[in-house]
C-alpha cells in the first residue's frame, strides 16, 4: 500500500499529455520513472512477496520448445534488474522519486533473497534447461551495474547461493553465437567478486565476438550476419565484460576502448532510427523486446560518451518520444499490468519460438540513462530535436558515413 501511495504521488507530477517540445527535462524524467516502474513493478513486487510463480502469466511464442515455466521467471527477474539497476544505484534522497526508488530497492533485495531460498515458492531455476545461462547473465550484469545497491547488501548465505547457482551453469555448453557472452559475463562477475573463474569461457567469447565484427559498429551474431537489433545485447555486454577485465589488467586499454568506440557507433545508428513521431522500425528477431532495442544508446548516454554531434538532450527527447508511444497507453499491458507478447499491442504472431512473457522484460534495458542523476545536463538541458526530426523538417544535419575501428 505504501508503494502504491508513493507511486500515485509521483505520477501526479507527470505530464505525459503535454507535447514533447513543451516538456522540460524534469518532466521527461518523471515519465521515464513512471514507465519503468510500471513495467518493473509486477516482477519486483511479486518476487518480494513470494508470489511471482503464482501470479505471473505465461504466454509463449509459437512452437516454443520445452516447459516455459522452467525459464520464464528467471528471465523476468534477470532482465528487469539489468535495466533498472543503474536507477537503483542512485543515492537516496527525500524527493518523491527518491522515496519511490528506495522502496523499489528494498523490494528487490527481499526478492533476490527469495530467488535462491529453497524455502521460497519463487526459488528460481538454474539447473533445468539451457536458458538459465542466458538470464543468469542478465542478473550478473545487474550485479555488475549496481554492486553497492544490489550485491553488497545481500547477506552472506544469499551471496553464496548465487555464486553456487552461477557456477552450476558451467555444465552448459554455450551456443556458438552471442550466447558465448552470457557464459562470459557470469564468469566475469565471479571474477569481480573474487571467485574462481573459468577463464576459457571468457577468452573464447571475447575472441569470437571480435572475430565476428563486420564493421561500422555492427557485429555478426555468430558466423553469419543478420540484420536485427541484437547488437544492442552484444555491445553493452562486451563492454561491461571488458571493463572488469581492464580493471584486472587482463585486457589492454586499447581493447576496451575499441569495444567502446564500436558501441558508440552503434548508438549513432540507434538514435537515427527514431523517427520524428517517436516510432522505430520493427525488424529482425526479438522485436517483442520493444525498447530494449535502445540499450546501447542508453548506455552510451549513461557513460557520458556520446559523440560530440549527438547531444544528451536530443537522446533524452528521442527516447522519451519512443517511451510515450509504447507505454503511455494500455496496449502493451494486460489487465494486471504484465507485458504482453507483441511489439505495440498484443501481437503474439510476432514472438519468436524462444519467447515467453519473461523474455519481454528486456524492455527495461532502454532506460539505463535513468541512472544519471536528476541534476545531470542530460535532464536539465532544454528540448532538442533528434537527427530524424532535423532531416525530415529540412533543417541542417550531419551527414552520416561509415567509421573504421
Amino acid at each position: 500500500m505504501k508503494r502504491k501511495i508513493l507511486f500515485i504521488l509521483f505520477c501526479i507530477c507527470s505530464f505525459s499529455s503535454m507535447v514533447a517540445s513543451k516538456r522540460t527535462g524534469a518532466q521527461d524524467r518523471e515519465l521515464w520513472v513512471k514507465y519503468l516502474c510500471r513495467i518493473a513493478s509486477p516482477v519486483i513486487d511479486n518476487l518480494a512477496k513470494g508470489t511471482l510463480e503464482a501470479n505471473m502469466p505465461v504466454e509463449t511464442g509459437k512452437n516454443f520448445y520445452g516447459n516455459p515455466r522452467d525459464v520464464t521467471y528467471l528471465e523476468a527477474v534477470g532482465r528487469t534488474l539489468a535495466g533498472i539497476a543503474p536507477w537503483l544505484a542512485l543515492p537516496d534522497d527525500n524527493t518523491e522519486e527518491g522515496k519511490l526508488r528506495k522502496s523499489f530497492r528494498t523490494s528487490v533485495l527481499k526478492g533476490l533473497k527469495n530467488g535462491v531460498s529453497p524455502e521460497s515458492p519463487d526459488c528460481l531455476n538454474f539447473t533445468r534447461n539451457y536458458q538459465p545461462t542466458v538470464d543468469a547473465a542478465y542478473l550478473a550484469q545487474a550485479f555488475l551495474r549496481a554492486p553497492k545497491a544490489l550485491w553488497e547488501p545481500l547477506d552472506t548465505l544469499t551471496k553464496q547461493r548465487y555464486v553456487t547457482a552461477f557456477k552450476s551453469l558451467r555444465r552448459n555448453k554455450p551456443v556458438y553465437n552471442n550466447h558465448l557472452l552470457f557464459a562470459a559475463i557470469i564468469e566475469t562477475f565471479l571474477l569481480k567478486v573474487g571467485e574462481q573463474v573459468d577463464q576459457a569461457k571468457v577468452f573464447l567469447a571475447c575472441k569470437k565476438i571480435e572475430e565476428w565484427y563486420v564493421g561500422d559498429g555492427w557485429y555478426s551474431d555468430g558466423p553469419s550476419f543478420s540484420m536485427d537489433y541484437y547488437d544492442y545485447v552484444i555491445h553493452p555486454m562486451l563492454v561491461d565484460i571488458y571493463q572488469v577485465l581492464k580493471e584486472k589488467k587482463i585486457v589492454s586499454e586499447r581493447q576496451y576502448n575499441t569495444a567502446v568506440k564500436r558501441m558508440i557507433r552503434h548508438s549513432d545508428f540507434s538514435e537515427r532510427m527514431i523517427m520524428p513521431d517517436g516510432v522505430f522500425p520493427a525488424f529482425g528477431r526479438s522485436a517483442t523486446y520493444r525498447t530494449g532495442a535502445f540499450q546501447s544508446l542508453s548506455q552510451v548516454a549513461l557513460m557520458k560518451i556520446l559523440p560530440s554531434y549527438i547531444h544528451p538532450a536530443q537522446v533524452r527527447c528521442a527516447l522519451t518520444a519512443v517511451f510515450v508511444n509504447m507505454y503511455d497507453g494500455n496496449q502493451n499491458f494486460d489487465k494486471n499490468g504484465w507485458l504482453v507478447l507483441g511489439f505495440n499491442g498484443h501481437q503474439p504472431e510476432l514472438a519468436d519460438y524462444y519467447t515467453t512473457t519473461g523474455s519481454l522484460y528486456m524492455a527495461t534495458l532502454g532506460f539505463l540513462a535513468l541512472g544519471l542523476p536528476a541534476d545531470d545536463y542530460f535532464w536539465t538541458n532544454s528540448f532538442e530535436e533528434w537527427t530524424s526530426c532535423k532531416i525530415w523538417s529540412g533543417k541542417p544535419s550531419r551527414k552520416d558515413y561509415k567509421v573504421e575501428y
